[in-house]
């Protein structure tokens, strides 16, 4: 039987810290996910609308082997000014790979699309999230709220407000696996319009309602219920969605196997999501391996990170959604209020 850290969060996953900076105007956030030493890295993308920045250099076979920080951004392309904001103050802190006499910070980041969410966009010349992502930096604990906070704020599902999950999982192996998750798909987290969670069986305690699968299965449980064509806002709004997450480990590993760790924690989205990994979404995940356990895994446990990869992010995408709350101006109600 899977059991959660102490926190909950991906900071049971030694060496990590989390910082959330939001707009509550804006509706709209950032978080970070710093990691106090450079952390092995891996990125797997499965959505057709991906904004990123620093991926390339994630992939197995190319130079840079660890990084120093993850960004997650509301805002759309402008969100991935965040990360720059993130670096600024890290360099402050004399953080990154000496090149050349030069300190820099590597800092991949990812952004979701919140723009139609009835903030207040008008910024003026230059968007907020640089300064989002200093924020977000310098408020960097292992305690952290989830919900409608960081990148999270103004996150949407189908019918419901999204958010910002986490989740842990410790290992028989001794390995903890925790997930962070900026929930705003184009499709649907709950089992149609009902309240119980599609990720239900993967659910510990009562983490995220304990509610389980509703029985009977309602009559649009495989209806497919998008965020803006089937909503009261269809005909209001156009756009894409986006969840974006992180998946780490405290156990030693490749850059290769923290590839197939980014690829494994998609099945999450698969088990929380219905439809994911649409056109409309960039959904995209990035894999983190501290090291800190020590622990060099065999082939067994090896699928047991895996899998448990995949149980741990659908778990934090359902808490995200659990966790949010109302605030004015909201296009959809949270999940307490069904």
């Amino acid at each position: 039987m899977f059991r959660t850290g102490p926190r909950n969060l991906i900071t049971d996953v030694a060496g990590l810290s989390v910082g959330n900076a939001a707009d509550a105007r804006l509706k709209s956030g950032v978080t970070v996910v710093l990691c106090e030493e450079p952390a092995v890295a891996g990125v797997q993308v499965l959505g057709g609308a991906p904004g990123t920045r620093e991926t390339d250099l994630l992939e197995p076979q190319n130079s840079i082997a660890a990084i120093h920080a993850v960004v997650l951004s509301g805002g759309s392309a402008f969100g991935l000014d965040a990360a720059s904001g993130v670096q600024a103050a890290l360099r402050e802190k004399n953080i990154g790979y000496e090149v050349g006499g030069f300190r820099v910070p590597i800092v991949p980041a990812a952004i979701l699309f919140d723009l139609p969410n009835g903030g207040d966009k008008d910024w003026g010349r230059y968007p907020p999230y640089r300064e989002l992502g200093y924020e977000a930096a310098q408020a960097a604990t292992a305690d952290f709220p989830i919900g409608t906070v960081g990148a999270g704020t103004g996150a949407l599902t189908f019918g419901l407000k999204g958010g910002l999950g986490s989740a842990s999982t410790v290992l028989d192996s001794g390995v903890t696996i925790g997930a962070l998750v900026a929930v705003n798909p184009t499709g649907s987290v709950t089992v149609g319009r009902s309240r119980h969670f599609w990720a239900a069986p993967f659910e510990i305690g009562d983490e995220f309602g304990g509610l389980g699968y509703p029985d009977p299965l309602p009559e649009d449980a495989r209806k497919i219920l998008l965020k803006y064509r089937d909503s009261h806002v269809g005909a209001q709004v156009e756009g894409g969605s986006t969840t974006i997450a992180v998946i780490a480990t405290d156990a030693v590993l490749t850059k290769a196997a923290a590839k197939r760790l980014a690829i494994s924690a998609h099945d999450g989205f698969a088990r929380a999501i219905w439809p994911t990994h649409t056109p409309a979404d960039g959904d995209l995940v990035f894999a983190l391996a501290t090291g800190r356990s020590g622990i060099e895994l065999s082939a067994d446990a090896a699928i047991d990170l895996y899998a448990a990869a995949g149980a741990t992010t659908a778990r934090a995408i359902s808490r995200g959604v659990h966790a949010a709350t109302p605030a004015d101006g909201d296009l959809f109600p949270v999940w307490s209020s069904r």
